[in-house]
């Protein structure tokens, strides 16, 4: 095995997934990923904590692209505005290219609770980050934490039809459909 090979961490998520859908979660483990891969295991822990951070190790970089879209937004705009700037940015990391790895991401999480739980624990970090992102922007509560919930659901319903098979729309139109969806719904209910 060689010790600085192209694209380690490619090639290590690549691995795992393959390996994580092949014999399940549990019984995969990190001597076989790296088998796989054709790295080492010293490798994959300068890349990854351990198995279950390959599936959720783009989480920091979301975190940033969201609470920069919303930091950055115009002064004029409101704290929906702000979100959907935030989906916006979000589009950054979900191009076409990684669509089916995100598909295969989302079946191993389906298939685990443990995973399921962490993916839940990853959704309300990155609401605490929207509501931090509109509280420095002057948004006080309960508006912070109303507009952060909805980009969230916003969020993860775009994320849902991104990785349906039958979908083929770009992650950011998904996004703006889903807000307005959401914007529309409750302007309805008030």
């Amino acid at each position: 095995m060689g010790r600085w090979k192209a694209n380690a961490r490619e090639r290590l998520e690549q691995a795992a997934l393959e390996l994580l859908l092949e014999r399940g979660y549990e019984r995969a483990t990190v001597a076989e990923i790296t088998e796989r891969a054709g790295l080492t295991k010293r490798t994959f822990f300068r890349h990854f904590a351990d198995k279950r951070e390959v599936l959720f190790s783009g989480q920091e970089a979301l975190y940033k692209l969201f609470v920069g879209a919303i930091v950055g937004a115009p002064a004029s705009a409101t704290a929906i505005d702000a979100i959907g700037a935030a989906l916006e940015a979000a589009s950054a990391v979900f191009p076409p290219e990684r669509r089916e790895l995100a598909r295969q991401r989302q079946a191993i999480i389906a298939g685990n609770t443990e995973l399921q739980e962490r993916e839940m624990l990853k959704r309300a970090s990155l609401a605490a980050a929207m509501v931090g992102a509109l509280r420095e922007r002057g948004v006080t509560d309960p508006t912070a934490s109303l507009a952060a919930e909805l980009g969230g659901l916003a969020f993860r319903t775009a994320y849902a039809r991104w990785v349906d098979p039958a979908n083929h729309q770009e992650f950011a139109e998904l996004a703006r459909q889903a807000l307005h969806e959401l914007k529309t719904a409750t302007s309805e209910i008030a």
